[in-house]
């Protein structure tokens, strides 16, 4: 009797098991849309998945902080709609199991209208995969990722990215390398994955020839030997401009074995391993990075003549005090910026459908930082699409070649590269979408 109890309480317990694991797999049409959307009467919850600590947090992790402040200053000044906006952030420390389990936190439990600003592309395929926003209905905005792939509407229906690709990354620069290096042996470092093949994909669309390429798996920068094997292979290889094309760790080990072992290309960093701020925070000197060249979409966070930057050090200094001003702030108070005038632009009869058929309609007329088109449309997620060049000074920082931003744009197909004549929209009155 007592066995045949026990059995019977197991079996009982599985049932209970399954059912619990069932339930995060229920599609979104199960679930009561106003239960789980976020929104109240006075109040709009939104959800970010980022590495607060870890390898992969210097500067990043101070996105979510410069995201809260701007949402701060718009809370003070009346909200959205009459909606005071809240943020829930997440620490994945960039690792995909923990994106996928932090996600589904902060969908199920939190029940957040929107995932907005989530890094990484590994970490942003786990969830799509694991968690499905899309077949959800989940937005996930402007996600922190240059992978072409996201801007595949049939796979990744509800995620709208916000960097230019990798694959226009690569275009844009091979642009720049004929017109500014040309007959100069080229070496191309880069990350062994779909970061690095989109790369590839538009240095071979674009006709450049690397002497030299040297890739590298991701993590294997963090073996002491490693780096040296790569710029010695670079300098075997007589290459006199190297594009590295990997993470800012990446960046600062190859910089410091170019240094040791007096290896002096001309260095053309990309956007994602030029990030002075994460550079600075792995104790690179500036001196390391002085002269290498670099890209961006959005102008130089030490520009104070610009409108976005004045505004952005203003809210920064009142609602976010004691964090020094960087690239990494601006990239958050863009990302706020741009989420405000999504939710704005979707009226107030805020839903998560109404709120992407307000960025499908308006987007391409948001206003925001960036120095280059948003591309939104019915039939495109996709952000920005181009950069500028500049040249890091002895500080560190980068410089806009010639002191004046020349940007150029392109797509992540076929298109050419073209030096863009696109104006901003003006800022709005007080920094506050209308």
């Amino acid at each position: 009797m007592i066995v045949t109890n026990r059995r019977k309480f197991l079996v009982t317990s599985a049932a209970l098991v399954v059912g619990a694991l069932t339930l995060s797999a229920v599609p979104s049409q199960a679930f009561s849309p106003r239960s789980v959307d976020g929104v109240t009467a006075t109040s709009i919850k939104l959800g970010i998945t980022i590495p607060m600590s870890g390898t992969a947090s210097p500067g990043y992790n101070k996105i979510p902080g410069a995201m809260k402040a701007y949402f701060d200053y718009v809370n003070d000044n009346g909200g959205v709609n009459g909606r005071k906006v809240t943020l829930v952030v997440e620490n994945d420390e960039y690792v995909p199991t923990k994106a996928v389990t932090k996600t589904n936190k902060l969908v199920l439990r939190d029940k957040v209208l929107a995932l907005v600003g989530p890094l990484g592309t590994s970490n942003n395929q786990a969830v799509a995969q694991k968690v499905n926003p899309g077949k959800r209905g989940v937005p996930v905005l402007f996600v922190n990722s240059g992978f072409s792939g996201f801007a595949n509407k049939a796979k990744y229906p509800t995620t709208y990215t916000v960097l230019p690709s990798y694959i226009m990354e690569a275009k844009i620069m091979s642009a720049y390398i004929k017109e500014k290096f040309a007959g100069k042996k080229l070496g191309l470092l880069y990350q062994d994955d779909d970061f690095g093949d989109d790369a590839l994909a538009g240095f071979k669309q674009s006709g450049v020839d690397f002497a030299v390429k040297v890739p590298y798996a991701s993590g294997s920068q963090g073996v002491a030997t490693t780096p040296g094997t790569w710029v010695s292979a670079l300098a075997k290889g007589g290459a006199e401009v190297v594009v590295l094309f990997g993470v800012s760790s990446a960046t600062a080990a190859a910089l410091y074995a170019s240094y040791v072992g007096k290896y002096k290309p001309q260095w053309i960093l990309g956007s994602v391993g030029g990030d002075a701020t994460t550079l600075a925070a792995s104790k690179i000197p500036p001196s390391f990075l002085a002269g290498a060249i670099g890209t961006s979409f959005a102008p130089s966070p030490a520009d104070a003549t610009d409108d976005y930057i004045k505004l952005f050090m203003d809210v920064n200094t009142k609602y976010n005090a004691g964090v020094p001003f960087d690239n990494n702030i601006v990239q958050g108070m863009n990302t706020a910026f741009l989420t405000v005038q999504a939710l704005k632009s979707a009226g107030k009869n805020l839903t998560r459908k109404s709120l992407m058929a307000a960025i499908d309609k308006n987007g391409s007329k948001f206003a925001s930082a960036g120095l280059v088109p948003l591309n939104y449309s019915a039939t495109s997620h996709v952000g920005y699409n181009g950069y500028w060049f500049g040249t890091y000074n002895a500080s560190g920082a980068l410089v806009a070649d010639g002191g004046k931003y020349t940007v150029y744009t392109t797509d992540s197909g076929s298109g050419a590269v073209a030096k863009s004549t696109y104006t901003r929209p003006a800022m709005p009155a007080k920094g506050l979408p209308n």
